[in-house]
């Protein structure tokens, strides 16, 4: 019975939680078939652990796309593992990140389906939540300080697949990959904008990335989402001092 239980508990994420819910389902699976000591009432601590996974839909689509994401250039580093660890840790704890390093490690083992994931991802999470999700899969990317063009194209391919707008996208990667014109795009704007313009604009992209947006997700979500305000200040402050704005 063991050794199907990685393909049964894909099934049965098939069942429940389309593709999301199948490469957990597997994952889980696949644990409970190496572990072959395990007694029928420590396999229920499994079936737990993926009904819980299923309701966090947040977290369950952070740890599938995690992986994409750190297998895009076709090597894991350790500095992708590393920035993982270290955000599962401040957002839900060192027992609970332990368990998700689990998973992740059986995903990463897993061929995603980016493109159907992020589609369950669209149709049961709001705009705010895909870009806080979206935000922390480009600090995975960047995790050992440059992007490779594999990465930088399925960052791409998932602002689309997201629904997540092309401003959006210029915006939040220019958090990560610094240019002349960096500011700008982080607050969506052009060059040539004139500083009421700029000023507007802040206030716009203040509302849009404001912590608050993701209090939904839990406090530990909302904490993260700070990352993203900050940036979107830094760049205001830095264009009103090349331009003297008071």
């Amino acid at each position: 019975m063991a050794k199907y239980a990685k393909w049964i508990g894909g099934g049965l994420g098939w069942a429940v939680g389309g593709p999301i819910g199948a490469i957990l389902g597997y994952a889980f699976g696949s644990m409970f078939e190496k572990s072959t000591n395990i007694e029928a009432q420590d396999f229920s601590s499994y079936e737990n652990r993926q009904r819980q996974s299923n309701h966090n839909d947040f977290a369950a689509s952070l740890l599938v796309l995690s992986a994409a994401v750190m297998k895009a250039d076709g090597k894991v580093v350790k500095a992708e593992l590393d920035y993982v660890k270290d955000f599962l840790q401040q957002q839900f704890g060192a027992e609970l990140a332990s368990n998700y390093i689990l998973d992740l490690r059986e995903i990463l083992k897993q061929e995603i389906p980016v493109r159907e994931v992020a589609s369950q991802i669209v149709s049961f999470m709001d705009h705010s939540s895909r870009l806080q999700l979206y935000h922390y899969l480009w600090g995975i990317a960047m995790a050992d300080g440059i992007i490779d063009p594999k990465e930088d194209e399925l960052m791409k391919y998932l602002a689309s697949y997201l629904r997540i707008s092309k401003y959006d996208y210029e915006s939040i990667r220019a958090m990560f990959i610094k240019s002349s014109d960096s500011a700008y795009k982080i607050l969506e704007i052009s060059s040539d904008a004139s500083d009421n313009d700029v000023k507007k604009a802040y206030r716009k992209m203040a509302v849009k990335y404001h912590p608050d947006k993701v209090s939904h997700l839990g406090e530990e979500h909302k904490h993260a989402a700070e990352e993203k305000f900050k940036s979107v200040a830094e760049a205001y402050n830095s264009i009103k001092k090349q331009r003297g704005i008071k």
